[in-house]
């Protein structure tokens, strides 16, 4: 009676979590929302409904680490890759 924990792959790759953010951008434009203030607040906290569900935006999001898009963030805009 074994039962295996099913483990899914968390988005690691620096190219993915890119390609993820401007999928979810370019929904979120798409709508007619303002996507920086939409994507800040669902970085600030968590809340998905920040995110439209439109082209799959807000699962696409969901898959995000939010520490590890944090950092990745600010590393970028102060260089430090």
């Amino acid at each position: 009676m074994e039962n295996p924990t099913r483990k899914f792959a968390a988005l690691d790759s620096k190219v993915e979590m890119k390609e993820v953010l401007s999928s979810v951008y370019n929904s979120l434009m798409v709508k007619g929302y303002n996507p920086i203030n939409q994507i800040v607040g669902y970085i600030l906290s968590e809340d998905p409904t920040y995110i439209t569900n439109y082209n799959n935006a807000r699962s696409l999001i969901c898959r995000l680490d939010r520490d590890e898009l944090l950092q990745e963030l600010v590393m970028t805009y102060l260089n430090k890759k």
